[in-house]
């Protein structure tokens, strides 16, 4: 938000910069901080028009307040003024005394780019909305279009960790496994519970981001007691969606999902299986898997507590 601040005063002082002097700079440059969050928040929150990087409050309302700006500061001590109207009279702005004369001027200005750009980009929209559409499909629009479109899990550097690869042509290093048996490390085997013991199975979920929610939310009411939720990037067969240059596939590209860990003993498998298979299946290449494990034991740090009386968050 202080960065969209500063450009918003940029932006409002680029009209005025020159007809103005220092104080009606700093004004404009304050009136534009406030403008800027009022902007993000109509547009979020009255509007909900999805503006991520508050463009609109930016450059939309910071451009109007700063053409605005100039019939309001404009001044004939500023060093690049040269504002005159037909008869050659200098124009000020409403606060130096000029009147309304450049205020009105300023604002036929904006009202008549704002008509015509508002006619020519409906006119672009229909035209674009007949042959291709306007909106990408879901998926494309929750893995965001710097992967659908070019194969970037991020347009901007340092946003977004790349996943590690081997660069075409060079083979990975092979394990040869001839340690010596006097230098290998021994393995310890953990002895297995007493019969009788609670069982307990770990259940993991991969899943579309978008299906996140609605899984949490099924799955809590089951009574879970925990589950631990991580960003994966992954594909299946289908190696997402292949990129092609000139008919010859390039790469195929990992999309982003969500992993979720659940650790249950009360709670059924099959019941958490089939709730998450209920929320999860739409029929699509994508929908996400479920892998069970054995786990051998549970400790809780805090407490120390092993087994069933460490899945429980009761204090």
């Amino acid at each position: 938000m202080c960065l969209n601040a500063s450009l918003a005063g940029l932006v409002a002082i680029t009209a005025p910069c020159d007809v103005t002097d220092a104080f009606g700079a700093v004004v404009i440059g304050v009136v534009a901080g406030f403008l800027v969050v009022f902007g993000v928040w109509l547009l979020d929150h009255v509007l909900r028009i999805d503006d991520p990087v508050g463009a609109v409050a930016v450059h939309c309302m910071n451009g109007i307040w700063g053409t605005l700006a100039v019939g309001l500061f404009a001044t004939d001590t500023a060093p690049g003024y040269s504002i005159a109207n037909a008869s050659g009279e200098t124009l000020t702005g409403l606060f130096y005394g000029g009147g309304f004369e450049l205020l009105k001027l300023q604002f036929i200005g904006f009202a008549s780019v704002a008509a015509w750009t508002a006619v020519t980009i409906t006119i672009t929209f229909l035209v674009i909305r007949a042959i291709a559409g306007l909106r990408v499909d879901r998926e494309e629009e929750m893995a965001g279009l710097d992967a659908a479109e070019h194969g970037l899990p991020s347009a901007y550097a340092g946003f977004a960790m790349l996943p590690e690869y081997i660069e075409e042509g060079n083979d990975p290093e092979v394990v040869s496994g001839d340690t010596p048996v006097a230098e290998a490390i021994p393995v310890k085997k953990v002895p297995a519970f007493e019969e009788g013991t609670p069982k307990f199975t770990k259940i993991e979920i991969v899943c579309k981001e978008s299906k996140f929610e609605a899984l949490k939310n099924a799955i809590m009411k089951l009574g879970i007691t925990g589950m631990t939720v991580s960003h994966v990037l992954g594909c299946g067969i289908q190696k997402g969606k292949p990129e092609y240059y000139r008919g010859v596939q390039v790469e195929a590209n990992l999309f982003p999902k969500v992993q979720v860990d659940i650790v249950v003993s009360a709670v059924p498998v099959r019941r958490v299986i089939d709730t998450a298979k209920k929320v999860l299946y739409t029929g699509h290449i994508g929908d996400g898997k479920i892998f069970v494990y054995d786990v051998e034991n549970v400790v809780k740090v805090r407490t120390g507590e092993e087994g069933f009386d460490a899945l429980q968050d009761v204090e």
